[in-house]
């Protein structure tokens, strides 16, 4: 019996599939030098985090334009010898990631907060006072 040419291909579509809506499931599929990063509205500000294992706070640069919060962080090369011996694997290389973030209300950009404690960079961005409370107004 011949089999079918199409149902490898099929069965390889159905992997695919799967593995898509899994990653879409679990908060979405991670790009190459991508960050993870949470971004939550705690109604006065917006709150980002970011894992960052790895870097140095010097490695990170972190700027906000348009709206839009831009991490980039960059992981030299460790240029020491390998006294003993030859590397069998090295995997450890210069490695660099980015991100973009485009925050839907304007912030007060002078009122921004950043911290990075063991590898999570965390930025606070206090939302822009839009003043909308009705105001009393005296009549004379």
């Amino acid at each position: 019996m011949r089999r079918n040419p199409f149902d490898e291909l099929e069965e390889m579509l159905d992997r695919v599939s799967k593995q898509v809506e899994e990653g879409m499931a679990g908060g979405g599929l991670q790009v190459p030098g991508s960050v993870p990063v949470d971004v939550a509205d705690r109604h006065d500000e917006y709150v980002v985090t970011a894992d960052l294992p790895g870097y140095d706070v010097e490695d990170i640069d972190l700027t906000l334009t348009d709206g839009t919060l831009r991490l980039e962080a960059t992981r030299a090369d460790e240029q020491e010898e390998h006294v003993e011996g030859r590397y069998l694997r090295r995997e450890r290389t210069r490695k660099s990631a980015n991100r973009q973030i485009r925050l839907p209300d304007p912030v007060d950009e002078d009122a921004i907060d950043a911290g990075y404690e063991n590898g999570v960079l965390t930025v606070r961005l206090p939302k822009e006072s839009t003043d909308e409370e009705s105001k009393q107004i005296d009549i004379e």
